[in-house]
């Protein structure tokens, strides 16, 4: 039976706060309180702030590593974090935390049944030696997982040949690559940052730190969406106060030599990696894509190991780089749905990632699927699951791999109409509309501009897509139909790093198509949310209604 240990070392002590469900720092905690801000999980409204956590691990978006960063240096942090499961996001923002600011906290893990034992548990301290509650004593083994093999090369960035922002770097990915068992280190051809999202000031802390002290990127390295329009965001009368430092921050990544893509939509570039290419990509939706539908390989890498990874141009080899741990461990079998529509797409990854939140299925019973349907499936899934990646069969390129253990389950009509249900909390007056997130490509638009039929919108209609996909849209006319009906397209930033006035201040229910965004819209806006097909918001578009139906195909 494994041991309980330090991932990383530390006393504390505090109120128990447990839980059996996963949570997505990002999108589900605010930085600056520590409250839970995600209204699909139990702790909605639970402060975490100096409670120990104990949980089976995280899911959602690597952001979450900034957020904890940012707790932890405001004081809103848990006194400790205990899991159950593998975990690198919440372990990479604590590691940053005590390596960069000395503000670490620490993190521990037991087994399952240590980790129920501890839930019921009112308050537990942390000792260098054990974890203690009140008739409770886990022995707790070191911090003290073997390191993997270095080159040359990794030795003589870790010694400070390229400099201490590398030397820094390179201790990081040790750190994480002895955690999750790696034995040695992988080279990378390019990697996407997503920490270059204004999520918290710490992620500003940590990106200028790192130019100041030099970094510059040693592979190929994209960008994701940042929190502003960043030529615009003056005029759009942005608070300087929240642009500022948003636009610094893309800055700050510049200088280290990344690109100005701004998209969370990398797959959509037009240079984009190829089956059993090695990448190190962060943002979640963008790390499911790559490894689901490109054939590519990437572990869902937490926001400042990706530049870490892009400074030095290697990743542990681990997780999902190795086939073995690519296969399918639960098999998810699809019902007959006739006269299913595109909200069918993102319904599904979010009932996938709920029924496999911590291993890779495999969905059978389709048999095509277009580039928009399965950007709107990974970035569902990302929400509900920690999984990087997931198949599905006939379509995508490794879904011939399954374990042999892997179970069964099936999800039914009456699955997608609970879904339905729960992403629709709002009521039928809408007051915007929201599409874009993760950034549209041209397939999306362009469907767009056909539902609305060259009608004029009457309630704001915002499309975030990236700057490729709108230099697209413009040669094709595209841009031009939406504009003329009165539909804003937007660069740089995505609905989940928008901010007001650029979200429209006076909104009190939205309607999206995204999955993604109906799961995190209530926390992150504070507005509700309706979820409904592309033809329903460009219906609402220009009616301002959207009648809370159930779609006649899940009926």
């Amino acid at each position: 039976m494994m041991q309980a240990r330090f991932i990383l070392s530390g006393e504390a002590a505090g109120e128990v706060l447990a839980t059996d469900e996963p949570i997505s720092f990002w999108g589900g905690v605010d930085p600056a309180s520590g409250r839970v801000i995600d209204a699909h999980h139990p702790w909605h409204g639970q402060s975490l702030a100096g409670r120990v956590l104990v949980m089976p691990g995280t899911r959602g978006s690597c952001t979450g590593s900034g957020v904890l960063l940012d707790m932890a240096l405001n004081g809103k942090a848990p006194a400790a974090v205990i899991f159950s499961q593998p975990e690198d996001v919440v372990t990479l923002g604590a590691l940053i935390a005590g390596e960069m600011f000395g503000k670490g906290l620490p993190v521990l893990r037991v087994s399952e049944a240590e980790r129920l034992q501890l839930a019921s548990c009112r308050e537990i301290a942390v000792t260098p030696g054990a974890i203690e509650a009140p008739g409770v004593t886990l022995p707790l083994s070191p911090d003290c997982a073997p390191a993997p093999e270095l080159s040359p090369e990794d030795q003589a960035m870790l010694a400070g040949r390229d400099g201490e922002a590398v030397a820094l770097a390179m201790r990081m990915i040790l750190k994480m690559a002895a955690e999750q068992g790696a034995t040695r280190l992988i080279d990378v051809t390019r990697v996407h940052i997503d920490g270059c999202i204004y999520a918290s000031p710490a992620n500003l802390t940590f990106a200028e730190t790192m130019a100041d002290m030099g970094a510059k990127v040693r592979v190929p390295s994209t960008m994701n969406a940042i929190s502003v329009d960043r030529q615009n965001w003056q005029s759009q009368g942005t608070p300087p106060q929240f642009g500022g430092p948003a636009a610094r921050l893309a800055d700050a990544y510049l200088r280290m030599g990344c690109q100005n893509t701004f998209t969370c939509s990398p797959y959509l570039l037009e240079d984009r990696p190829g089956e059993g290419e090695n990448i190190g990509w962060a943002e979640s939706n963008a790390v499911i894509y790559a490894n689901s539908v490109l054939g590519a390989r990437s572990a869902k890498h937490p926001d400042f190991l990706d530049l870490c990874i892009a400074l030095t141009g290697r990743a542990p080899l681990s997780g999902v780089y190795l086939e073995e741990n690519r296969k399918a461990q639960r098999i998810i079998n699809l019902a007959a749905i006739p006269g299913a529509d595109d909200l069918f797409w993102p319904l599904l990854g979010w009932l996938a990632g709920r029924a496999s939140p911590d291993r890779i299925p495999l969905i059978r019973g389709l048999s095509a699927a277009s580039e928009r349907q399965l950007q709107a499936l990974c970035a569902a899934f990302g929400t509900t699951s920690a999984s990087p990646m997931l198949h599905v069969e006939n379509i995508t390129p490794e879904a011939h791999l399954i374990a042999e253990d892997a179970d069964h389950l099936t999800l039914t009509k009456a699955d997608f109409a609970a879904a339905w249900a729960d992403l629709n909390q709002g009521g039928e007056d809408i007051s915007l509309v929201a599409i874009g997130s993760p950034h549209a490509g041209v397939e999306e638009c362009s469907a767009f501009a056909e539902a609305l039929s060259a009608a004029t919108v009457t309630i704001p209609t915002i499309i975030t897509a990236g700057r490729n996909v709108i230099s697209d849209i413009t040669r094709n006319g595209i841009l031009a139909r939406l504009e003329a009906s009165g539909v804003q397209v937007l660069p740089d930033l995505c609905w989940c790093s928008i901010s007001e006035p650029v979200f429209p201040s006076a909104t009190r229910t939205l309607l999206t198509n995204s999955g993604k965004y109906a799961h995190y819209g209530p926390g992150l806006s504070g507005r509700q949310i309706r979820f409904d097909s592309l033809a329903t918001c460009a219906r609402a578009a220009t009616t301002g209604q959207a009648p809370k139906t159930l779609p006649s195909w899940m009926i």
